[in-house]
């Protein structure tokens, strides 16, 4: 079953790539799945799951760390500090520019 493309106006060639993208998608689910059962046989016959091989322990996804500790404190306002982490806080620029070292800011 041999298609001519050279014969195909452009809505015949639109509509054929959309049967072939589908058709490729439909493929690549199918190779999916028979890929998947593949693996929970071979597991299940080994004594495991799936959820047993490939589950991440202690670590969720989109789960976020907890903020960083503080590391240095401005010293003319103790309420403010920074982690070390990120941009740096104006008023720990400015400490630096004014003859500041990083160690003097330390917390």
């Amino acid at each position: 079953m041999a298609i001519d493309i050279k014969t195909l106006n452009h809505n015949q060639l639109d509509d054929l790539i959309q049967k072939a993208e589908t058709r490729k998608h439909e493929l690549a689910k199918e190779k999916s799945v028979k890929l998947r059962e593949k693996l929970t046989a071979l597991a299940k016959a080994e004594g495991f799951t799936i959820e047993d091989l490939f589950s991440l322990k202690g670590a969720k996804r989109g789960a976020k760390r907890a903020p960083a500790k503080p590391k240095y404190r401005n010293p003319a306002d103790h309420t403010q500090t920074w982690s070390g982490r990120g941009k740096r806080p104006r008023w720990f620029h400015a400490a630096l520019t004014a003859g500041k070292k990083e160690k003097d800011l330390l917390i």
